[in-house]
């Protein structure tokens, strides 16, 4: 009789291209198990939508596992400090000796995992922690051997490692028996999501990559900043639970290059794949990152304005700023935003309002059915001007300007902004007040001029 494997999935939902299932599947019999720590979830702003649609793909995996004859576990409990004495006990019960997962890079995720192989192992335990879920999985190191803080030589060197190191995608796990009778999953911390606009089962998510890849991915240049096209992928929900593996991704980019007679290396898409690499790899090198701090240490100086009305202002989609408020309901309405938008409402929060960037990377992961610590985190600090490679603070976004750059039709707004929807291409982007009034649009909370001053100023104190 094989020894049983017991493979604990975390934010890798998925059976195809997963180190930890197919690298224990070779030493014996799998059991899967996964733990949800809703509590947890919660102090990580963890949002109602990414947990409806964690709980639907769990759901999906069940069902594949119970094809293939797979027992799977789902255990659930409040904290990460509960786990250790949760995944003994559950080892003893099942005479478990092996235990396999996919490393991740979040302070409090290590951690936890550190607690799990301290617990374990002293009980006898054999803990194989893999890779993290990244394409390029070694440190991607200066020659210096420190770890870049500017993203483009970073990439230059991870596309070098990345072609000297890259991997096919490990195959979905043998079937390992008889099929055995599916429980349905009715998991209390799950909530709804738009399970119309990212269906959950893997095969659509495999699907949906490929369809990008081949339809999309050589016009991505060109589309990717407009809001009102379908010119990106839309997979972010996806990656951010680790329901596509970085090896599949790569592979579709390199198959459909091929075929478009691409050179995927000058892939634009691959580019920010690369960005989501960067984010998690920084998590690593500076655990700080994970404590709420910025990575400039000097703009912890930043006097941050209280301003609720603004905030809320914000939060709600009634600024006064068309591109801004449309953008705002689009996260209220799909749980997801454009990645231009994210900048521009970033931009308005951190430099036009000058509320602190730690607000809005909270409230975005609370909304965001793609929340992810280190993309969110690494996104914010960059619009604030606090991180990595960073904008400069005197670059701050005008959202008439974008709005006109990005949606200069106004279609993008038209959709969720519907007050203004019977407004021209040129009044849509800053209304007159007498078409406010007549729409019910509000006012502007800012002028922008005085207020792009007042951030530059703020940022330019702190050099004194």
């Amino acid at each position: 009789m094989n020894p049983t494997q017991l493979v604990w999935l975390r934010n890798d939902l998925r059976l195809d291209d997963n180190p930890a299932i197919s690298q224990a599947q070779q030493q014996g019999d799998l059991h899967l198990v996964f733990i949800a720590t809703p509590k947890q979830w919660q102090q990580h702003d963890e949002s109602a939508a990414k947990q409806g649609l964690k709980a639907a793909s769990i759901e999906d995996i069940n069902q594949q596992l119970a094809k293939l004859g797979v027992p799977f576990t789902i255990l659930e409990t409040d904290w990460f400090a509960d786990i250790p004495k949760l995944l003994k006990t559950f080892c003893q019960q099942k005479n478990i000796r092996d235990i396999w997962f996919n490393q991740e890079t979040p302070l409090d995720e290590r951690r936890r995992d550190d607690a799990v192989i301290d617990v374990l192992e002293g009980f006898g335990v054999n803990c194989h922690a893999l890779d993290a879920d990244l394409i390029v999985t070694v440190p991607v190191l200066t020659q210096q051997n420190e770890p870049f803080k500017v993203f483009t030589p970073y990439y230059r060197r991870w596309l070098q490692i990345l072609q000297e190191t890259q991997k096919p995608p490990y195959p979905v796990p043998d079937k390992q028996g008889e099929a055995i009778a599916v429980d349905l999953l009715k998991p209390g911390w799950s909530d709804d999501y738009r399970d119309d606009l990212w269906p959950a089962d893997e095969a659509s998510v495999l699907k949906k990559l490929s369809q990008f890849c081949r339809n999309k991915v050589k016009a991505y240049p060109k589309y990717r900043d407009i809001p009102a096209e379908s010119g990106t992928s839309t997979l972010s929900p996806y990656l951010s639970i680790g329901r596509i593996g970085p090896r599949r991704l790569l592979a579709s980019i390199q198959y459909h290059c091929s075929e478009q007679g691409l050179h995927w290396q000058d892939n634009d898409w691959l580019r920010e794949l690369a960005w989501r690499d960067f984010y998690r790899q920084l998590l690593l090198h500076f655990p700080r990152l994970s404590m709420e701090k910025p990575f400039k240490p000097e703009t912890d100086n930043v006097v941050w304005r209280d301003d609720e009305t603004g905030f809320h202002a914000w939060c709600e989609g009634k600024t006064g700023f068309p591109i801004v408020d449309a953008a705002m309901r689009q996260l209220q309405q799909t749980g997801w935003m454009h990645n231009r938008l994210r900048m521009i409402t970033a931009s308005f929060l951190t430099k036009l309002l000058l509320i602190d960037w730690r607000r809005g990377e909270q409230f975005f992961m609370q909304h965001l059915l793609d929340g992810e610590f280190a993309a969110n985190n690494g996104g914010w600090q960059w619009s604030a001007s606090t991180g990595v490679d960073a904008a400069p603070y005197f670059r701050v976004f005008n959202p008439t300007r974008q709005s006109e750059r990005f949606d200069p039709d106004g279609e993008f707004i038209r959709r969720f902004v519907p007050e203004l929807k019977k407004l021209s291409g040129k009044q849509i982007h800053n209304p007159s007040d007498q078409l406010r009034t007549e729409t019910g649009y509000p006012m502007p909370i800012i002028d922008y001029k005085p207020a792009r001053q007042t951030a530059i100023d703020a940022f330019a104190d702190l050099k004194n």
